[in-house]
């Protein structure tokens, strides 16, 4: 099961009792902050994790049906680094 920004906005306004529309812009102005300052640098969430931009490769991509070979640029990827909080409880 996975959980959408839908699933995570309904979630929101019903645990802190706010109306949807106000948890669905809570949830945006998040993801929006959290995408445009690490940018800038890592950013940091105590007992959560950190989100950072990781420069991934160039490497060789393969098309699976047609075995058709091709570059992939590289690229920069958001990444999040979980906590060890978060870890434990997973684990």
């Amino acid at each position: 099961m996975s959980l959408g920004k839908k699933d995570i906005a309904k979630n929101i306004s019903s645990k802190t009792l706010i109306s949807s529309s106000d948890s669905n812009s809570f949830l945006n102005t998040f993801i929006k902050l959290v995408v445009e300052n690490s940018f800038k640098s890592k950013v940091k969430i105590s007992n959560f994790g950190t989100f950072y931009y990781h420069l991934s490769p160039k490497r060789i991509g393969r098309n699976p049906l047609t075995k058709v070979e091709y570059m992939i640029n590289e690229r920069k990827k958001l990444t999040l680094r979980p906590s060890h909080n978060i870890k434990n409880s997973l684990n």
